[in-house]
Order: structure tokens, then sequence, then C-alpha cells
């Protein structure tokens, strides 16, 4: 049992780990470890946080992700997923709530994944992650227009809305320089992505912008003007103060949980797609209790909440990783170029960096993706607009719960619909006669209905009225159950009401093709001794036979 939680860096190391893979995992991590630089520093800023952070978050989680994570190839970091929940956080609560939140988040990870909950995830509709995910992916593009055009900072809003309103009202001191700079990077972008794809594109224009920057002595923002020299070292871990402010509990374990989620979420989606592209299969639980520990790591080193990178983590695999030992080399290059090549990144400038996100908001968003779904059934249309909306204009956390919510309720109706009780189809006729050669009785006064599908609580009252509906009242009533593939609490309860009403309309009501776990859950809820053992057939046959003896 214990091996389902070793993690699969240790598996890989134990089992022969040899020089040429080394020299793969080297190569390849180093390649990650330079592309996830600017996304790092750019992700922490779009967060409402320093460019440290996301640094400090790539290296200790996306270190502690690879060594203890379920993923052969997992990258880990801060995403573009989080930029709009944790910016809303840092608003709402600061930094410091956004570290009670993370812990909170992390502890839920780790239980998550011990209760082997992984595999859950797999029940959360492609339609609600497409939506969240497009809604981010628009909010990402939303946050980058004033460093991109440079425009002043005055009258800004943090919503949606009055982000646009803002960027109208404010779009005339457009800095030249600055929206020049932004758009050649963003062209450079594309020309790399087109004609060179080997080449990683983020890194090499942010390097052809920053040489500009320098060489012309172009006047915008860069990092040092905006937050200072980036430190030449990581900070030593804390503790953080786990003093909840009054009556923000509840607001900040609802943080938590969107966390959670969509950090469990993210990271599995990145891991299945590592596996379609590297063969093999991850361990999801060990997974989800890598990520939380890997999220208490990078709260402690002051960092930002991390996960799976699905970017990072394809590119990863076309880069040549081999095991779990490339994610790590990956994150030790991050910690290198802070610890010696600061200065330099510090020169960066911010139009350069709002240029990679708005290539990467436009990757995430899977617009054609999103229009198709558009043609998808009507519930899985509402819950696409309704993630998609909620994300926009309330926070990703609504649009999770909502979303989740709603999706239970069109799954439940969905399934309600394949529930159902009709009339057995092989007994039209009424007729006191045994046939021997098919060994059947049709007796008269007897009434053969089956259920059909799972009989749950979306179809509990479909025997409510059943008796009303025949005529003349029967004097046996058989019920089949050999298509109920379950019965639940409702179920139960619904079937124990239909017994009290056959028996006071003085109807004897049998049990027919009752086996297997139906049969166990009966007896478990007191349903066997209620009705009656000797009323509870294994077949079709025994309960008709008992009914000829009954009429």
């Amino acid at each position: 049992m214990y091996r389902e939680f070793l993690p699969k860096s240790f598996l890989y190391l134990r089992s022969g780990y040899t020089r040429s893979t080394f020299k793969k995992d080297l190569l390849a991590g180093i390649t990650i470890g330079i592309i996830a630089l600017p996304l790092a520093i750019a992700f922490a800023i779009a967060s409402g946080t320093t460019p440290e952070r996301g640094l400090i978050t790539a290296i200790i989680a996306g270190f502690l992700i690879s060594a203890l994570g379920g993923s052969r190839v997992q990258i880990g970091g801060p995403t573009g997923a989080f930029v709009v929940l944790i910016y809303d956080i840092i608003q709402r609560n600061g930094y410091e709530g956004l570290v009670l939140a993370t812990l909170i988040g992390a502890i839920l990870l780790i239980l998550f994944g011990v209760f082997r909950l992984g595999t859950w995830i797999k029940y959360v509709p492609h339609p609600l992650v497409v939506g969240f995910t497009t809604g981010i992916a628009f909010i990402i593009f939303s946050s980058q227009i004033k460093e991109f055009f440079g425009l002043s900072q005055a009258g800004f809003s943090p919503d949606f809305l009055g982000k646009w309103s803002s960027y109208i009202q404010t779009f005339p001191s457009l800095h030249g320089p600055t929206c020049a700079l932004g758009t050649a990077t963003l062209l450079c972008i594309f020309l790399i992505r087109r004609y060179t794809p080997r080449i990683p594109w983020g890194i090499t224009a942010i390097g052809l912008a920053t040489a500009c920057v320098y060489l012309f002595d172009l006047p915008v923002a860069t990092l040092h003007s905006a937050f200072g020299e980036l430190p030449h070292s990581i900070p030593l871990p804390s503790l953080p103060s786990f003093l909840i402010p009054e009556g923000k509990f509840v607001e900040i374990f609802m943080d938590a949980v969107a966390i959670a989620l969509l950090g469990g979420i993210e990271s599995l989606l990145s891991a299945v797609i590592g596996d379609g592209m590297m063969g093999g299969r991850h361990k999801s639980n060990c997974e989800l209790v890598g990520q939380g520990i890997a999220n208490i790591g990078s709260i402690l080193f002051g960092g930002i909440p991390a996960t799976g990178a699905i970017a990072r983590t394809a590119t990863n695999v076309k880069a040549g990783a081999q095991t779990p030992v490339a994610g790590m080399i990956h994150a030790l290059t991050l910690l290198l170029i802070v610890l010696f090549f600061s200065p330099l990144v510090s020169h960066i400038p911010l139009s350069a960096l709002a240029a990679v996100l708005i290539m990467i908001a436009w990757n995430m968003s899977e617009l054609s993706h999103f229009i198709h779904l558009l043609k998808a059934p009507l519930g899985d249309v509402a819950i696409l607009l309704t993630s998609f909306f909620l994300t926009l204009f309330v926070d990703i956390t609504a649009a999770i719960v909502v979303g989740m919510i709603l999706s239970s309720f069109l799954f439940m109706k969905r399934m309600s619909q394949f529930s159902k009780v009709q009339l057995s189809s092989a007994f039209h006729e009424s007729k006191v006669e045994f046939h021997p050669d098919t060994r059947k009785y049709l007796v008269k006064g007897v009434e053969i209905y089956e259920i059909q599908g799972p009989f749950f609580f979306g179809a509990a009252d479909i025997l409510k009225d059943l008796l009303v509906n025949i005529e003349p009242p029967p004097k046996v009533f058989i019920l089949r159950l050999r298509q109920a593939s379950f019965i639940d609490a409702s179920g139960m309860c619904a079937l124990k009401e239909f017994h009290e009403k056959c028996k006071k309309e003085k109807i004897t009501l049998l049990l027919a093709e009752v086996e297997g776990h139906v049969k166990a859950d009966l007896k478990k809820f007191g349903l066997t001794q209620l009705i009656g053992k000797k009323q509870i057939f294994p077949s079709l046959d025994l309960a008709l036979k008992a009914a000829s003896q009954c009429t």
C-alpha cells in the first residue's frame, strides 16, 4: 500500500539511473530552467506580488514537486491558472492572507492524496475546466495592457470591467517607447514560434528586448525601476503567523479550498498530458501529496502557490527529459541564475514580460475550442458560460464552486432520465398457467414491473404513484431489480415507503432478481428484514412460483 505514495524520483533513482539518462535530464533541466525564468517573474508580477516571490516559488516548489510527486516529467511552479486567484486574495487580505490560505490549501491537497481522492479529479467536467481557463486567460491579457502600452497608473480598478474602463480613460497617456518595445517583443515571439519553434521563444524574446533597452538606453520601466534590485540569495525559511483575523476564517478557508481544487486539477491535468507524451502512468495520489508539501515549502521560503505547469511539462518532454531529475535540475538552474545573474535579470523591461504573458494568455484561452464547445448540449454550454463569466466578473472561487454544483445537478438530471420503472416487457397478458417448457409462471392478479437504471435520490419518486395507475389493484406486485445498477439511501427509503403502501393496500410485495451488492445493501439498510427474506428472490421464476401460491 505504501508504494502508492513512493515518489517517482525515488523509484527511478533506485532502479539503475544511468549516465546517459542523466545527460538527457541535465540538458532538459537547464533548458526548462531558462524558459521558466521569465515566466516565474511574469506570473508573480501579474499576481500582484514581487518578482522574487515567483523565483522562490519556481525554485523551492519546482524542486519539491519533481522530487516528491507522482509524475515522471512534471514541472511545477507559479502558473497562469493561479494568477487571478492570488491577485484577488492579496487585494482582499494581503500577502499574509495568501500565506494562510495556501497553507490550509496545501494541507487539503495532502489530505486529498492520503484519502485517495486523486482519481476523483476526472469527474470535473471538461466544459467547467475550459470555462474558467478561458476566463483566466482573458483576465491575464487584461492585466497586461497597462505595462504593454505604458499607460498612466492613476484611477485603475481591480475588477474586469472597471479595468477596461480605466484603460479607455487613460489611453491618451500611452508611452511610445514602451508600446514600441512591447509590440516588437510580441512580433519577435510570433516570428520565433513560426519559423524557429525549437528556440525557446520566451527567454529569447526577453533577452533581445533587454539588450535593446541596454544598448539604446530606452526610457522604459524595468524590473529594477519598478521593484528594485533582485535578491542575490534565497531567504531562510520562517514560520508565518497562524493567527487568522477575526471574522475572516470562512473567507480564508474558501480561498484555501479554491487553491487546493485548482492546484489539484491543474497538476493532474498536466501529469496526464505528460503521460500521453512519454507513456507510462503517473500516481495521482502521490502527486497530490507532493503538491501539498511543495506549497508548504514555497510559503515557508516566502513564495506563492504552485502547481504543475502544463506548457513547461510538455516542453520538458520535448527537451528529452527521462525522469523527475530533469525537474529538479530546472529548479537548481533557476537557483544559480538568482545567485549569480540577478543584476542582469533586474534590467528586463516590464513591457517585454507583458508581451510574454499576452502570448501565454492566448495559448491558455483555446478560443477555437471554447467556441466549438458552444455546439455541445445545452447543459454543457450553461456550465461553460457560467464558469467563464463568473471567473471574469466575480472570482475563480465562485466559478469553481458554482460550476461544480451546476455540473452535479446536470449529472443528476441526466442520470434520472435513465432511471425508470415500467411494466416488464415479457408479461403483458394475465394468465393462470405454468409452462413446463419455458419454466415460466404467468399468474392472474400479478403485476410485474422492473426498475431500470440507478435508483438514486434523483429518481426516488418513480414508485410514488405507481399503484394509483394500476386498475384493478393486483394481489401480488413483483418488482424486478436486475437492471437497478445501485440503490442509494433515498432509493431505499422510497422502496420502504412503497412496501408500506403495498401493505396498506393488502398487496403482497415481492422483490425478484436481487443479487450482488444490491442484495447486500438491502440487508445492511434493514429492508431484507422489513420486507421479509421469504419475499426476496434471486430469480423471477422463484418469485412467480411464490406469487402463484399467494393468489
